[in-house]
């Protein structure tokens, strides 16, 4: 039989509870693989699912370099190596007369007893293959759906809101229910545990099913969390507002966001008591770029016109509406480098075109280049199918003992990561309970120096994703961190995040850190290494 032996020794030497059951990991006799692949073979023609097609199911041998199915050309993904022997079931399940959604479910040979939904990302209707194949491979049944509509564009939610539904949070939620279904008639029994793992609009998919339908999951992993979706679609947008086209007055080039980026470093890198090029807490940085406004002598082009500098500032300061309130907080310093490639380009932004224009306006001539306080009002009173997800009452997840683990890089580049310590303040004051109370089921992290879901110049490898960490023991990663808290009780108080060489796990470490529970943050002790864990301390805000 083929198995990964190097995932299940570091399974079984975590702990016991993470072990996957002992013959997966060890040569099974001849028969077991046949048994197994046999059995996918004819289980397409045996499950039946309310409202469903089931298509395929093909036995995955571990070793297989498999091919990403094309839904849509938009959605491709590189061919992804499978680490266990696995059953790819296909199927689509119809939400209404004129919606549904692909679904696909990943039953491992290796099975531990636990279910996993994954969730998606942008506006887009990919299935997440990549984290398929990642939580497969360590012996959860995953699955995965497209979230109502094929492709990255926001077009099918044109006149169709049950599409738009779909994607608010009918999509996943209906996809966990077949799920648990398929992996009970698969495996002849139900599911231990059940678990979520998902990035962006994943991490909002995450707290909306935390919100609304606290009985899905044993335990979250909710990362970058699109929530405050509409006014995030506004602030997104807002920024061509600021800078206009790259030939425009106000408009600020990517070589002087850069020289920017160096003097937010100059004015915030120490405020944790070392200069290594990484903001532990943005939170603190009260970033001023008035140094670099030119003056008569100045080189316009290392300098910023007053008409750039006023840009500036309004990248930093949150958005409000003509009422004075708040839309959604400030781009934290720290990310404004990608950001001028993706936010701060010159361009509208294309998911807020898109949301615009087919979910609120149904209009598909809706002109971004105009978006104002009446279209950030619109959007956030408009809000289908409450998609906003920023309900701050997780009674449901703490009445139930589900466990919601929250993070976020404090270099994202494009969701403001001010905006995650946002909602956990709002929960705390909604719910009215200290953060040692909402420690038994909530917590928050920042991840120092980490981009948008991942990458970036901080110690961002935490186990949120393929390919991030091969270390599956619950301190390196998160997933197992989250396993080992609802399983055993064992709640994280910090991330350890691994930054390697160059990026590449097979050069070795650079550095590691501990990210801290918010609301503490991240301190250079003042002496010893600071590459290693030990040299730094969480402290109170």
């Amino acid at each position: 039989m083929r198995f990964n032996q190097d995932v299940c020794t570091a399974l079984l030497t975590a702990s016991p509870a993470f072990a996957a059951p002992q013959p997966t990991c060890r040569p099974q006799d001849s028969t077991a693989p046949h048994q197994f692949s046999s059995k996918c073979a004819d289980i397409a023609s045996t499950l039946v699912v309310e409202g469903g097609v089931v298509h395929t199911s093909e036995f995955l041998p571990a070793g297989t370099n498999f091919s990403v199915p094309v839904y849509d050309p938009t959605c491709a993904e590189p061919a992804r190596l499978i680490t266990a022997d696995l059953c790819r079931i296909t199927l689509y399940v119809s939400t209404s007369e004129r919606s549904g959604f692909n679904m696909e479910a990943w039953l491992p040979s290796n099975w531990t007893g636990r279910f996993i939904s994954h969730g998606n990302g942008g506006l887009n209707g990919c299935i997440k293959f990549e984290d398929m194949v990642y939580t497969s491979g360590l012996g959860f049944a995953a699955v995965g759906t497209n979230n109502g509509h094929n492709g990255t564009s926001g077009k099918p939610f044109y006149e169709n809101s049950d599409v738009v539904e779909d994607f608010a949070y009918r999509a996943l939620h209906t996809g966990v229910a077949v799920g648990k279904e398929i992996t009970k008639h698969f495996y002849g029994k139900p599911h231990k545990k059940s678990y979520y793992l998902g990035c962006s609009t994943g991490g909002r998919q995450g707290f909306k099913s935390a919100q609304d339908f606290p009985d899905d999951f044993d335990g979250i992993v909710a990362g970058a969390p699109a929530f405050a979706f509409n006014n995030l679609t506004s602030w997104s947008g807002h920024f061509y507002a600021l800078t206009g086209p790259p030939n425009s007055s106000t408009f600020v080039p990517l070589s002087m966001w850069v020289q920017i980026y160096e003097d937010v470093l100059k004015q915030c890198d120490e405020l944790d008591g070392y200069k290594d090029g990484i903001i532990e807490d943005p939170l603190i940085c009260n970033y001023d770029p008035s140094g670099l406004a030119c003056n008569e002598s100045s080189n316009s082009t290392a300098c910023l016109t007053p008409e750039q500098l006023a840009t500036v500032k309004g990248v930093y300061q949150p958005l409000l509406n003509e009422q004075g309130d708040l839309v959604y907080p400030r781009l934290q310093p720290g990310a404004e480098v990608i950001a001028a490639n993706i936010l701060l380009n010159g361009v509208p932004f294309p998911y807020t075109t898109d949301w615009f224009r087919y979910a609120i306006y149904n209009d598909p001539n809706w002109d971004p280049t105009t978006i104002n306080s009446t279209d950030y009002n619109n959007a956030a009173r408009l809000n289908p199918f409450n998609i906003e997800t920023f309900e701050g009452d997780l009674s449901g997840v703490k009445d139930r003992g589900a466990k919601v683990l929250h993070w976020h890089g404090a270099a994202d580049f494009v969701i403001s990561s001010d905006n995650s310590a946002r909602y956990y303040n709002h929960v705390r004051s909604t719910m009215g309970l200290s953060s040692a109370e909402l420690d038994s089921f909530y917590r928050y992290f920042s991840v120092s120096g980490t981009g948008h879901c991942g990458g970036g110049d901080g110690a961002h490898a935490i186990g949120q994703a393929l390919g991030e960490v091969n270390n599956y023991k619950p301190n390196d990663n998160i997933l197992m961190a989250l396993v080992d808290w609802v399983e055993n009780g064992n709640a994280p108080e910090t991330l350890v995040g691994t930054k390697f060489v160059n990026d590449t796990q097979s050069l070795g470490v650079e550095f590691q850190r501990a990210h801290c529970k918010f609301p503490k943050r991240n301190q250079y002790k003042g002496e010893g290494n600071p590459d290693v864990i030990e040299s730094w301390e969480c402290v109170d805000p």
